[in-house]
């Protein structure tokens, strides 16, 4: 009788095992330090010393507390997405962070599916009680590059190459504007669209054809250094993304704006590990270290740190508030009465360029 009551025992405690870990009945959920795993999709190479490469650093700071992670790479934003996060799931992941804008209607697909995976999606709107949302305020950073462009450029023409016509681009190519225009009023700024998140081949074209123009300094909002190596090939200087890329062209580089994702993930971990976890939509910024501007090179102005640090200060105050009246858009209607501040929504779905900035936004 005690062997077949040890057996029983055994067996009860091994279902329960399984109920912890099981993702699918919605029984039990309980994710601990002993059997989490975390795993990760992304758009590209962790090693395109951009966008992908600085996702990776969240996981790379998972690694470091000691939770073990897995990650599907070079992910695109079709079917085959949903299919990588299936497969994050069937090997055992109970947390994943899906890095692309396109994944989004794949992760609330799976995540109806196994309610007991905590999702969290990159620079999406949608969520649900088991996914959040997160992103950060790059347009902040982008006022900072802007700065240090406005200060630099000696054509008054500064090129910016762009990869689609969406919000989250046209807001940063807004901030990046009124940074530049805070130091130097005569400054424009002209936009290419290459409707590529990851393509060195055209961001190296929309690139040239802006210097053809006579920019001086290319801004960019894509995941390759190609537009920074452009800009070194024809003399210019360039401000990069995502990652400080100083070795790339280091005789055009000035700067990047770039994201430090490990503020997230190492959070919302720590909330799932703690059990306070809940579904929200996360924007931090400058002041949260979501965001930040990278370490100036020894190409930028004279008086460049001083004047980037008093707008860093007043970002993280609160005294300055980038999207606050009076501001018009590139034909001159006014769009923000003097006085009034843009709300988070409308700056998230922000669709119209400031005054001073060229460029078409396909409709």
């Amino acid at each position: 009788m005690k062997r077949v009551a040890m057996i029983a025992m055994s067996l009860v405690a091994a279902s329960m095992i399984f109920l912890g870990c099981n993702n699918k009945d919605g029984k039990s959920s309980a994710i601990t330090k002993d059997n989490i795993m975390v795993g990760f999709v992304y758009i590209g190479s962790i090693n395109d010393q951009g966008y992908t490469e600085a996702q990776d650093q969240s996981r790379l700071a998972l690694v470091e507390m000691g939770i073990q992670t897995m990650y599907k790479e070079n992910v695109p934003e079709n079917s085959d997405a949903e299919k990588a996060i299936r497969d994050l799931v069937d090997a055992g992941c109970n947390v994943i962070y899906t890095t692309s804008f396109g994944f989004m209607d794949s992760t609330l697909n799976v995540a109806k599916d196994f309610p007991n995976v905590k999702f969290g999606h990159c620079s999406g709107f949608k969520t649900a009680e088991n996914v959040s949302t997160y992103f950060g305020r790059m347009y902040e950073a982008r006022y900072l590059a802007g700065v240090v462009a406005g200060l630099k450029t000696k054509t008054n023409k500064i090129g910016y190459v762009a990869a689609f016509p969406i919000s989250e681009c046209i807001r940063g190519i807004n901030g990046f504007a009124l940074g530049v225009q805070s130091v130097n009023p005569n400054a424009t700024v002209d936009v290419v669209w290459t409707n590529t998140w990851y393509d060195p081949t055209k961001e190296k074209q929309g690139a040239l054809e802006l210097l053809n123009r006579g920019c001086d300094i290319i801004e960019q909002h894509q995941n390759t250094t190609a537009p920074q190596v452009a800009a070194e090939e024809k003399g210019a200087f360039a401000i990069g993304y995502n990652v400080a890329t100083p070795t790339a062209a280091p005789k055009a580089y000035l700067t990047a704006p770039v994201f430090h994702w490990e503020t997230f993930v190492k959070d919302d971990v720590e909330q799932i590990l703690a059990g306070t976890w809940q579904s929200r939509k996360y924007w931090g910024g400058l002041v949260t270290g979501m965001v930040e501007l990278a370490p100036l090179s020894d190409l930028v102005a004279p008086g460049t740190e001083q004047e980037v640090a008093i707008a860093r200060t007043a970002i993280e105050n609160g005294s300055l508030k980038i999207f606050s009246g009076p501001l018009h858009d590139q034909n001159g209607s006014e769009k923000v009465a003097k006085g009034a501040v843009m709300t988070d929504d409308e700056v998230w779905n922000m669709s119209w360029f400031v005054k001073g900035v060229n460029g078409i936004i396909p409709q």
